[in-house]
């Protein structure tokens, strides 16, 4: 009975057998597309996370973090408002610079030895003039330079006691105050204010003049500035300036009304060399004929009469240059008169007479390494007809060796002069040293021998008069 009933429950027992594995393999798929439809929309919104990330990074230049694209935001907002700022200030294209050039000098004749620094130069208010060993060095400057969007130029450059405005103007601070005005183009102008003389190959800012003193042509034949208006046209390798402009003066005085005219001409004809003349033509202050009060400094004999302090100039000049590698050579050649303007009037007559000169000027410098220059020149000036006399020069000038041969004294102390109608003719040799401490700093050594043909350096030890005379001067140049 056992066996019969087994087999019976056989048949049950494989249909539920059999069953199981389809209930089993339905539940399986059903879990599987659920985990398929839950990765595929996890897929789908990593996928839009991403397509967000990339529009940010698209948005953001070269790549950068949300947090680098706002610190950028931030950068040029500053910079924009900067810019405003300084738009409003008037500082675009301003720039601003200047020097200083505390200096040593040495003079035998005169027995002096001292510092010069920021001392007068007009004779009236204090100052001993103008002379070769107290010329523009010594100064404290400081120059504004300003250019306008459409091209203008504005320039104003303050050198108290040291610069062309005390040497002609007395008081003036100015040393220069001009505009540049682009007409047709950029390189047509108009120019006017108070302008430097432009003539020679030296500069007047020590910063562009390798010596401490200046050589003789630029001291005693150049005029010392204009003041008017004119052009300056660059075309190629060629610059041209000519101004119609008072020489030497800021203002016409009375009965005054020629002014003059001033050129200068300058050729590049490559990189390492060129050439340049200028010249000028009119009227400018005679101090022959005049005293500093306006009076007529001499009783002419004859009728004429000299109504106006300003008389005829003529001068002319050629300079060229050469600089390579470590040599650099200068050189000028000048020639000029005024009329009315002889240190020597005609003895018969009492006549003023015209002063006549002429001269040459030339320099070479060596760098013996990139920091140390070596440079030498070499000056001369024939002046000898009507007793001498040169621009702005028209005494006998004994701290300069200008004017007749002294060949005593007399019993006033006075000097006297055997042949009045001849003048000396001046010479000069100058060897200096510089060495660029740094690139605002340059030292300067300067030995300089001047000689003339006759005794006219007035010795201050014993009160005669030398053929010769020495200076040494030092200056420490800081300019920025």
């Amino acid at each position: 009975m056992i066996r019969p009933t087994r087999l019976a429950l056989l048949p049950v027992a494989l249909a539920v057998c059999l069953a199981f594995p389809a209930v089993a393999h339905a539940g399986v798929n059903e879990d599987i597309l659920n985990e398929l439809k839950a990765l595929k929309s996890r897929v789908a919104e990593l996928e839009k996370k991403l397509e967000a990330q990339d529009a940010k990074i698209a948005e953001t230049p070269q790549g950068m973090t949300e947090q680098q694209q706002q610190d950028f935001n931030r950068i040029a907002v500053k910079a924009e408002a900067m810019e405003d700022s300084r738009d409003a200030l008037g500082l675009k294209n301003l720039k601003i610079s200047g020097y200083m050039d505390p200096t040593f000098i040495y003079n035998q004749r005169q027995d002096r030895a001292g510092f010069q620094f920021l001392n007068r130069v007009d004779l009236g208010n204090g100052g001993d003039g103008y002379n070769y060993d107290n010329s523009y060095f010594g100064a404290a400057v400081i120059d504004f330079t300003k250019e306008t969007d459409g091209g203008s130029r504005w320039r104003l450059t303050l050198a108290p006691n040291r610069g062309v405005g005390s040497v002609f103007d007395g008081n003036s601070p100015i040393h220069e105050a001009s505009v540049s005005i682009p007409l047709t183009d950029l390189q047509t102008r108009l120019i006017a204010g108070q302008i430097p003389d432009w003539s020679g190959y030296e500069y007047l800012q020590p910063t562009l003049n390798k010596l401490i003193t200046h050589n003789l042509l630029f001291d005693f034949t150049l005029p010392t500035a204009y003041t008017g208006a004119g052009l300056e046209v660059t075309r190629g390798k060629w610059l041209s300036k000519v101004v119609l402009a008072n020489v030497n003066a800021s203002k016409r005085g009375q009965r005054e009304t020629s002014p003059g005219l001033a050129y200068r001409v300058d050729y590049a004809k490559g990189e390492f060399q060129g050439f340049g003349f200028a010249g000028v033509h009119g009227k400018a202050a005679n101090f022959r004929a005049f005293d500093d009060d306006g009076n007529a400094a001499i009783n002419p004999i004859s009728a004429e009469a000299y109504s106006t302090r300003d008389t005829r100039i003529d001068l002319f000049e050629l300079d060229a240059y050469f600089i390579r590698g470590d040599w650099t050579v200068q050189g000028q050649v000048s020639y000029g008169r005024q009329a009315n303007a002889a240190v020597s009037a005609d003895a018969a007559t009492g006549d003023l007479r015209d002063s006549h000169w002429w001269g040459v000027s030339a320099l070479a410098a060596y760098k013996f390494e990139p920091r140390l220059e070596g440079t030498v020149r070499a000056d001369f000036i024939n002046n000898r007809k009507n007793g001498g006399g040169l621009l702005g020069y028209t005494a006998a000038d004994d701290r300069n060796g200008l004017g007749p041969a002294v060949s005593g004294l007399d019993i006033n102390g006075d000097p006297i002069y055997d042949t009045p109608d001849r003048g000396v003719n001046r010479s000069a040799l100058t060897f200096g040293l510089s060495y660029l401490y740094n690139l605002n700093t340059t030292f300067k050594f300067e030995y300089r021998f001047d000689h003339a043909s006759g005794p006219v350096f007035l010795d201050a030890k014993d009160g005669g008069y030398k053929k010769n005379n020495q200076l040494i001067g030092t200056s420490v140049l800081v300019s920025f």
